[in-house]
């Protein structure tokens, strides 16, 4: 059931359908290290990309649910798929802020590019939604947009794979068609891709800006908090941590994308989630 935010001192709501949003989570606590926050993972249903959209609006409904049930200011939505498909149900059903990952990077890739050739690498899912392309288009009509589906960089990121020979003959696989359509800058459409950022930025060279959507997203959230006088003034922050499934390697995993230890991750059903 819903609840009421109780002001600027309440947490921001994450929520991904896995363990990639937490490359959004950490750019959030960087950026603003007195803000608290609770993070879902929909790890019992990972991956959002193979769904329907209805089912992927669904879950997306059911995640932001139990997070207003934790009186969340505002709830990020940390999944390029559920932001491509369900950003805006998001948005109208919840009575607090909504950001979603895709509109931040492609706004700071339209405003870095000096041509207008920008490229864009996701998931499989989210090149073929092209949501990034009307994004950047949007904020930039003149933009040409090109879209590479990377799908192995996630099981790279997963695996802890992100240097090495294996890696970058991947990205170099990947990235080539890219580089030969002269774009000047690349999104990192994924929210596992940030992991890879310093093997991409050899691959592609000084010349081309790599936009991190984790990083921009954080970026807009503050300015958010700040445009609605909702961010917290001080004191300690608190991170609470939740997941759909009891997923073995979460720990593991949060440790890499986190950059952090989870102090305590609680199983939530999927029922309480509806």
């Amino acid at each position: 059931m819903m609840t009421t935010p109780s002001g600027p001192e309440a947490p921001i709501g994450v929520f991904d359908s896995g363990i990639g949003g937490l490359t959004v989570l950490r750019a959030i606590r960087q950026l603003m290290p007195f803000e608290s926050t609770v993070y879902f993972g929909d790890t019992a249903r990972v991956p959002y990309g193979p769904k329907s959209p209805q089912t992927i609006r669904r879950y997306s409904l059911e995640a932001s649910d139990f997070l207003l049930g934790e009186g969340v200011k505002m709830i990020v939505v940390a999944c390029n798929t559920a932001t491509a498909h369900a950003l805006p149900s998001v948005a109208e059903y919840a009575p607090v802020p909504v950001v979603g990952v895709v509109e931040p990077g492609a706004t700071q890739a339209a405003r870095h590019s000096t041509s207008g050739r920008i490229g864009v690498i996701g998931t499989q899912g989210t090149i073929e939604s092209r949501a990034y392309e009307r994004a950047i288009r949007s904020a930039r009509p003149d933009a040409t947009v090109f879209g590479v589906a990377c799908p192995l960089f996630v099981a790279l990121a997963e695996e802890g794979w992100t240097e090495g020979e294996v890696a970058r003959l991947t990205a170099e696989r990947y990235l080539t068609p890219l580089l030969a359509q002269d774009i000047d800058t690349l999104v990192l459409g994924c929210t596992h891709y940030p992991l890879l950022e310093p093997l991409l930025a050899e691959v592609v060279g000084s010349d081309i800006d790599l936009i991190d959507s984790a990083r921009a997203t954080a970026e807009s959230v503050a300015e958010g908090l700040k445009e609605l006088e909702m961010a917290a003034s001080g004191g300690e922050a608190a991170a609470r941590y939740y997941a759909s499934d009891d997923a073995a390697s979460f720990d593991e995993l949060a440790g890499r994308f986190l950059g952090a230890t989870v102090p305590h991750l609680e199983r939530v059903s999927v029922d309480s989630t509806g």
